[in-house]
C-alpha cells in the first residue's frame, strides 16, 4: 500500500439539475476517466483493500478522475431510474469540471457500455478506450444478476456481493464486513434492485463496430461476476482492438495482480512501460485473522467492538515489536507482517493466538517462507499469497505454516502436527501444511 499518496477532496459537477460527485488525483501528463461499476462510492473506495495501490499505480503516469453514477454513492440520490445516455452526460460534466478536453477513458464493469457510447459519440474527447472485465449485453451477466437481486430483495448490506466481486478476499470476515459497510454506501436495496434493471437493459453491441478510438479490452480468465466471453466478444468485434487475458479471478481492478494490470494500461496508453526497482529478497509471511469477527461486532455493538479491536490491534502490536516483525498491511481485523526468521514468526503468532484468547477473541494465522518482491514499499509476489492462503485454512486458535517453515525451524525446538496436503487456491501443485503445537 502506498503511504505517501495524498487523499483527494471529493468536489461536485453540475449535470443538468443532478449533483455528480468526483475527486482527482494526480498529476501525469494524461488524463484517464473511471466509468465506475455496479457499486461506488468515491470516499468510501479508500477503504478497500488494494484501492490505494491501484491509485498509486494508475498515477504514476496519468490524472485520474473517478465519479459516482447519479443515484449512487455520493452523488445525488433521490433521482429516477436514469438512462446510459444521462449517464453519459455525467461523465462529460466531471470532464468539463476538470478541465478535461481529452481523456482516456477505463470502463470498469457495467461502464464499460457507457464509456463505448461516449467514445462512440465524442472522439474528438477520448484519445483511447480501455475496457476492464466488462460485456456488451446484459444476456452475458444474466446468472450473476439474477444472483444479486436475491442479495438485494433479502440480504443486502451484508457483504455477500464480495464472492463475485472478490472471491480472493471472501473468506475474510473482516473484508465481508467492510464489503456490507460498502454496499449500503453504495446504493439502498431498493436502488441496487433497480439498477439490476438497467444492466439487463444494456446492449450496445451495435455501437461495437462504430469506435474509432484505439481500445484494449482486458478480463481475468475466472472472472466469478462478469464471464470473460463477454469480454472477448468485445475483443472480436470492437474495431482493431487489443484484447488481453490476464490470470485470475476477481472481478475488481484492486484486487489481484494491480502491477501487472498498470503495466497494461500504461503501455497501452504511454507507448511504454515503466520498469520499476524491484528487490527479491526471502522473508517469511504471517498473516492473522479474527475468527468470528462479524457475528461478534453484531454482538457487541460497534462502540464496544471498536475498543475491543484497538485493544486486539495493540497487542498483536506489541508482539509484532517484541519478535522483530514488520507490520506490512492491516485490513479491519487481520494482519499481515514479515520477518527476517521463520521461528520468530512462529513463536510471535503462537504468543498472539495465546494472548488475544485472554480477551475473550481467537485468531486464525498462516506463516510461510518464500521469496517476496518489494517494489518501492510495497511487498508481493508468490509467497505473500501462499501466506495468505495457509492462514485461510487455519483452525480457530491454530498456527497453520507450510513445509518450508517446518523445514527451516528445524532444531529451534518447535513442533508441528501434520494437517495433509492441501490445494492452495491460485497455487499450483499440491502443499504441506503443519500445525505448530
Amino acid at each position: 500500500m502506498s503511504k505517501n499518496l495524498e487523499r483527494p477532496r471529493t468536489c461536485y459537477a453540475k449535470s443538468g439539475d443532478i449533483n455528480i460527485a468526483y475527486q482527482v488525483t494526480g498529476k501525469g501528463p494524461l488524463d484517464l476517466i473511471v466509468a465506475p461499476g455496479y457499486l461506488s462510492n468515491v470516499d468510501m473506495h479508500w477503504q478497500r483493500l488494494g484501492y490505494e495501490e491501484w491509485v498509486a499505480r494508475l498515477t504514476s503516469f496519468c490524472r485520474l478522475i473517478v465519479f459516482d453514477k447519479r443515484g449512487s454513492g455520493l452523488s445525488d440520490r433521490d433521482v429516477r431510474e436514469s438512462t446510459i445516455e444521462e449517464r453519459m452526460d455525467d461523465l462529460r460534466a466531471v470532464l468539463d469540471a476538470v478541465g478535461s478536453e481529452c481523456t482516456a477513458v477505463l470502463g470498469f464493469s457495467e461502464g464499460g457500455p457507457l464509456a463505448m457510447l461516449f467514445a462512440a459519440s465524442y472522439p474528438e474527447r477520448v484519445r483511447a478506450l480501455v475496457l476492464w472485465a466488462t460485456f456488451p449485453c446484459g444476456d452475458y451477466v444474466a446468472e450473476t444478476m439474477n444472483e444479486f437481486a436475491q442479495i438485494a430483495d433479502q440480504e443486502w448490506g451484508e457483504g455477500k456481493t464480495l464472492r463475485r466481486i472478490s472471491p480472493s478476499l471472501a473468506h475474510l470476515p473482516a473484508a465481508v464486513e467492510s464489503m456490507g459497510r460498502f454496499e449500503r454506501a453504495s446504493l439502498s436495496p431498493r436502488a441496487a434492485r433497480a439498477n439490476l434493471e438497467w444492466v439487463w437493459g444494456i446492449d450496445v453491441r451495435r455501437i461495437a463496430a462504430s469506435l474509432r478510438v484505439p481500445t484494449l479490452v482486458m478480463h481475468r480468465a475466472g472472472d466469478q461476476l462478469v464471464p470473460i466471453v463477454g469480454g472477448r466478444w468485445l475483443g472480436n468485434h470492437i474495431p482493431d482492438a487489443q484484447f488481453v487475458e490476464l490470470p485470475g479471478d476477481d472481478h475488481a481492478p484492486w484486487c489481484g495482480d494491480i502491477q501487472l494490470f498498470g503495466e497494461k494500461v500504461e503501455e497501452f496508453l504511454t507507448g511504454c512501460r515503466s520498469h520499476p526497482e524491484i528487490d527479491r529478497v526471502l522473508s517469511t509471511v504471517l498473516f492473522t485473522d479474527i475468527v468470528g469477527s462479524t457475528e461478534r461486532a453484531a454482538d457487541l455493538g460497534d462502540r464496544l467492538w471498536q475498543d475491543l479491536l484497538r485493544r486486539h490491534h495493540g497487542l498483536v502490536r506489541e508482539e509484532l515489536h517484541r519478535y522483530r516483525g514488520v507490520e506490512q498491511d492491516t485490513a479491519g481485523d487481520g494482519f499481515f507482517a514479515t520477518f527476517d526468521g521463520p521461528a520468530r514468526a512462529v513463536r510471535c503468532a503462537q504468543r498472539i493466538c495465546e494472548a488475544v484468547r485472554e480477551m475473550g477473541l481467537d485468531v486464525r494465522a498462516g506463516v510461510h517462507t518464500g521469496e517476496c518482491e518489494r517494489t518501492g514499499e510495497k511487498l508481493g509476489g508468490i509467497a505473500v499469497h501462499i501466506g495468505a492462503r495457509v492462514a485461510a485454512l487455519a483452525q480457530p486458535g491454530e498456527v497453520l505454516v507450510s513445509s518450508t517453515v517446518r523445514d527451516l525451524v528445524a532444531g529451534s525446538g518447535l513442533t508441528f502436527a501434520e494437517r495433509g496436503a492441501h490445494k492452495l487456491k491460485g497455487i499450483p501443485g499440491e502443499w504441506k501444511l503443519y500445525a505448530a503445537a
